[in-house]
């Protein structure tokens, strides 16, 4: 077997793939070589200047997780992290200008998600410091607090909390039973905590470090509550740092992950708040008691003022893709250097990267973390445009809040799940901490539930997708769903009688070939891919409609009945999303190699959808049997075709050693496997090879017969 531990190495391997257009470049053996200077700077994006500032700030080591810390010392140590950000100037991007910020938005983000790589405690702590409590205050406040609180907030004079979340409430923020009710006579909110399930909870900063708060609660004035509010409150004396009268709370412990960031729970027992404190952009609640806002709708101004929020999403889907990145670099590298069994020869093992199982449970996953980069740029572009005031109306916000809730759950839920499968597939040495898989999950565990479930997420993708159909089929972003198929009861009749499996078969003639050839096009991928979400979202709205018209309880045992339906249909909308994405971003390789090697992975990406889906591809008569065949195979010949291209693919993350920190990645297996076969080769030069007792039995057997 040859071997295959670097770029030469790998190149041989290929001679077995099929080579795609002459008009590729191509390496030694023939086959296309990756450009991976210019893959790294387009996957870098349009803030490419500043991930790699960023990136520079989170190789050094004082910012790094010390693995098995006590959680004590983690956390004073992740504290102390943030006047180290402070002093590089590298959170304040998003703030106003004229305070000492930059006014770029996007920018802002793409260098905090950056810092998951150095630790994700200090990721998370700096975004509960300035994307949660320092945004509240800007983007819910007025000029008069902003200059009153922003630059403490900046600088770190003002370590502050996020108080949204209750025990009672998490992802259904309308109902958190916090109120805020307003006295007319001393022109004073009075804040308080009614039971138990009301406790603000999981709030970082709360149970150390927290100064002041953000505060969200149900604003009641002249016996009227006027819904969800966020008020400036301060918690603790800044010097004895001990809770203000009337505010208590606890340490949130010990979590699975996370344990730099002291999270805690409050409370509030009739904590009175200065009316000038309620952050007052979209209401105001005059000295009279009088509440007054520029939206007149509840639910659109409860919403609008959750949307300024969003960037959060948007943070942990990059942040998450981040993750899938140093976990793929770190066992790919391994798996291109580990030797395991002697399969094809007798004298070596085979480099597990060469083994077809080990490249599907890799390369799948390393085709959609290339797909989560690419579709989170797209949402980094749609949130600075809305934040820089570029595109921002209502429609641009809605569009906004829809993408950050399709592709936080994907890219979170494929963080986790390409973390647990890079750590087995590194065997023991993958479970341990040094090699950062199992520190990085635990950490990013709490990533699928926080900013808004996951599942809680897709539905409300759902009801949008349902929403839109009910609109004239209203386009989305990335050109998806442009029209719901036209005269949908037609053509389910033709898909479920089999006429359209027959045109299949029939045009495919019985070739293989020609069903792979169907199926690689990118149209017949879109189609497929497009195809299965309209009818999924066409059949939801068939089977909900008339539910406004049911009492309350049957509408919602109606919706409750297809609840699955919905977020299937959401999860599919939010894939399709990824490869559309994938797919633009393929217009934009200039290197024909590079191309050629991108639109493989796209390929593996769309057929590895379809792979998923393939039951309801054929119960729907989406596909025939031949082609549902194929499927399967294609998938083995495109990972044939870029097994020779691994490396490069992983290296054009352009993360080094300093940020994937595994001791497995760093070219030490390839030395002790080195050695290893050397010192057998020399046995066996030398004549000193003991005889194996197979051997033997196998010559006294031939003897026996002769």
């Amino acid at each position: 077997m040859t071997e295959v531990v670097d770029r030469s190495d790998s190149s041989t391997t290929s001679k077995t793939a099929s080579t795609s257009a002459s008009a590729a470049i191509v390496g030694a053996a023939g086959t296309p070589a990756v450009d991976v200077a210019a893959l790294g700077e387009q996957l870098l994006g349009k803030w490419a200047a500043i991930r790699h500032q960023a990136r520079d700030l989170a190789g050094q080591p004082e910012l790094h997780k010390i693995e098995g810390q006590h959680h004590t010392e983690h956390r004073a140590r992740v504290s102390n992290q943030l006047q180290f950000l402070v002093d590089h100037r590298a959170v304040h991007r998003a703030f106003p200008a004229h305070l000492g910020g930059g006014d770029d938005h996007g920018g802002n983000i793409a260098g905090f998600e950056e810092l998951v790589v150095a630790d994700p405690s200090l990721q998370i702590k700096a975004g509960v410091q300035w994307g949660l409590f320092g945004s509240a205050v800007m983007h819910l406040g007025t000029d008069e607090h902003h200059r009153q609180w922003l630059p403490g907030i900046m600088d770190m004079t003002i370590p502050g909390c996020f108080a949204m979340t209750e025990t009672g409430h998490g992802s259904d923020v309308a109902s958190i039973a916090t109120t805020a009710s307003y006295d007319t006579d001393s022109q004073e909110f009075v804040l308080h905590t009614p039971f138990r399930a009301a406790w603000k909870d999981y709030i970082g900063n709360a149970a150390i470090d927290g100064l002041a708060a953000v505060v969200f609660a149900q604003l009641i004035t002249q016996g009227v509550n006027h819904g969800v509010h966020a008020f400036y409150v301060e918690l603790r004396d800044p010097v004895s740092k001990e809770f203000r009268p009337g505010i208590g709370g606890e340490d949130d412990g010990i979590k699975g992950g996370l344990n730099g960031i002291d999270n805690g729970r409050l409370h509030f027992t009739n904590v009175r708040v200065p009316r000038a404190n309620l952050l007052n952009r979209y209401g105001n609640v005059a000295a009279d008691g009088t509440y007054t806002s520029s939206i007149q709708s509840p639910g659109r101004r409860f919403f609008t003022m959750l949307g300024t929020l969003v960037q959060g999403r948007v943070s942990l889907d990059g942040a998450a893709v981040a993750a899938s990145k140093l976990a793929l670099k770190a066992a790919i590298q391994y798996a291109s250097e580990r030797r395991q069994f002697n399969a094809s020869s007798s004298t070596d093992e085979e480099v597990l990267l060469d083994y077809q199982r080990h490249q599907k449970r890799l390369f799948t996953r390393l085709a959609t973390t290339y797909a989560g980069s690419f579709a989170h740029e797209e949402l980094l572009q749609k949130f600075d445009d809305v934040f820089s005031g570029a595109h921002d109306t209502d429609e641009d916000r809605q569009d906004l809040e829809t993408l950050a809730a399709a592709l936080k759950p994907l890219s979170t839920w494929h963080a986790l799940d390409t973390l647990q499968e890079c750590r087995e597939a590194c065997g023991g040495a993958g479970f341990l901490i040094e090699n950062r898989f199992a520190s990085l999950r635990a950490d990013l565990d709490v990533y699928a539930t926080f900013e808004g479930d996951n599942t809680v997420l897709l539905q409300l993708v759902a009801k949008r997708l349902l929403g839109d159909y009910a609109k004239e089929f209203r386009n989305v972003d990335f050109g998806v769903l442009a029209r719901f198929v036209v005269g949908q009861a037609t053509g389910a009749a033709i898909h479920r009688t089999g006429l359209r499996q027959v045109a299949q078969f029939v045009a495919d003639n019985g070739s293989v070939q020609k069903a792979a050839i169907a199926l690689r096009d990118e149209a017949g991928q879109r189609a497929l891919l497009t195809d299965r979400v309209e009818t999924m979202v066409a059949e939801m709205a068939t089977a909900l409609k008339g539910s406004n018209k049911l009492s309350q309880a049957q509408g919602a045992a109606l919706f409750n009945q297809h609840q699955n339906e919905l977020i299937d249909a959401a999860q599919a909308h939010a894939e399709l999303l990824q490869w559309e994405a994938f797919t633009a971003a393929l217009t934009k390789v200039k290197d024909p190699g590079t191309a050629q090697v991108l639109t493989w992975l796209r390929d593996l990406f769309g057929l590895s959808l379809i792979e998923k889906n393939l039951s309801w591809y054929l119960m729907n008569g989406r596909l025939s049997m031949q082609r549902g065949r194929t499927v399967g195979d294609y998938i083995n010949r495109l990972l044939v075709k870029i097994r020779p291209h691994a490396l490069d693919l992983v290296d054009a993350f352009g993360y080094g050693e300093e940020h994937v920190r595994s001791a497995i990645a760093t070219g030490a297996e390839k030395v002790r496997q080195d050695e290893a076969r050397a010192y057998f080769r020399n046995q066996r030069a030398n004549g000193q090879a003991p005889v194996d007792e197979k051997v033997l039995i196998a010559r006294a057997a031939g003897a026996r017969t002769a």
